[in-house]
């Protein structure tokens, strides 16, 4: 194994951002590339085997040039560079950095985060039906409703529609106080926060009382024709497929639909099936209809929901293979038994 040393300029206001607090960043890089940093005088040196000391480097360089284009750098932009660097990947964090969707009402501006968040606004741009499928934190709404009022605020649509079947957690809409929009608005909770983050209170409520923005259930579908808007529907797992292929047969001229789902967190009834999974297997090969999967490497909240993500899809793995091997046992018995 041959030991080399890369020494890299880097100005002080990036290394401080790049190395992050406490330079927890910079130990992060340490262990998953079993290297050495350290700074001298305004310059990076990177120390350990020659191939990870490349990798090392590819991805400061990378966080370097994000850093200097104005982007915060967060452990979650850190911890993807990272795992792009193991894999080799040819796309960079710079790449997928550099797409702003719009900014929030506070000046953020809004990007994909992620290869998987790339694609999927990519796909948003170039079909006119997009299924975004994935974990709970893969920017699945957030980035639809960003493209939503992007379109809207550029007059490419006159209007956004967003829906949601009224079912969660076994509950009812009757059990909930209220008249009809207070027990409705609970479950639009996650479209109102969006759209106040990004628009701002009182454009929203501006566009509302217009009726130019809809936030409205599933149900209140039943009949329309949706010409030229831009319609989200959320938690689409929660639809019966009776319920899918009426949402989906409202779209009208000039019109763009986002359906996002989490395949893992039906609250339908026992037994009943998903409209969400029926549709995936109907509309797979019909054109100008795009399924983006995005997956845990996907998630952007909190480092910790992605592990969350991951340890719960791998107990599912698990269970799944155990239930195979005793179905598979059970089959054998039986086949044994039938032979006597």
């Amino acid at each position: 194994m041959s030991v080399t040393t890369y020494t890299m300029d880097m100005p002080a206001e990036h290394m401080q951002k790049i190395f992050g607090q406490n330079d927890r960043y910079l130990k992060k890089l340490e262990t998953d590339f079993q290297v050495t940093i350290v700074d001298r005088n305004g310059a990076v040196r990177v120390t350990g085997e020659e191939a990870q000391v490349k990798r090392c480097v590819s991805i400061l360089s990378q966080l370097s040039e994000v850093s200097a284009r104005g982007s915060e750098i967060e452990e979650q932009k850190v911890d993807y560079a990272i795992s792009l660097g193991q894999e080799e990947k040819e796309e960079s964090l710079v790449e997928i950095d550099k797409e702003v969707i719009c900014h929030t009402i506070s000046g953020k501006p809004i990007k994909p985060k992620t290869l998987g968040q790339k694609q999927y606004v990519d796909a948003i741009r170039n079909n006119m039906i997009v299924f975004g499928l994935g974990p709970a934190g893969t920017g699945k709404t957030y980035l639809a409703m960003a493209m939503a009022i992007t379109a809207f605020k550029s007059d490419e649509v006159s209007r956004i529609i967003l829906t949601r079947p009224a079912i969660e957690a076994g509950e009812k809409l009757g059990f909930l106080p209220g008249d009809l929009q207070s027990k409705v608005d609970p479950y639009l909770r996650p479209l109102y926060d969006a759209l106040h983050q990004i628009m701002g209170p009182e454009s929203f409520a501006k566009n509302m009382e217009k009726g130019l923005i809809e936030v409205a259930p599933l149900a209140y579908m039943r009949g329309r024709t949706l010409d030229n808007a831009y319609i989200i529907l959320d938690e689409a797992q929660n639809t019966t497929p009776a319920q899918m292929k009426m949402f989906l047969t409202r779209i009208g001229f000039g019109s763009k639909v986002i359906v996002t789902g989490d395949a893992s967190q039906k609250d339908l009834p026992q037994g009943t099936r998903s409209g969400l999974d029926v549709a995936a297997r109907v509309l797979k090969n019909i054109e100008d209809i795009a399924f983006c999967n995005l997956t845990s490497r996907d998630v952007v909240r909190h480092p910790l929901v992605q592990k969350i993500v991951k340890a719960y899809d791998d107990y599912e793995e698990s269970e799944k293979r155990h239930q195979d091997k005793l179905k598979n046992r059970e089959n054998r018995k039986n086949g044994k038994n039938s032979k006597r």
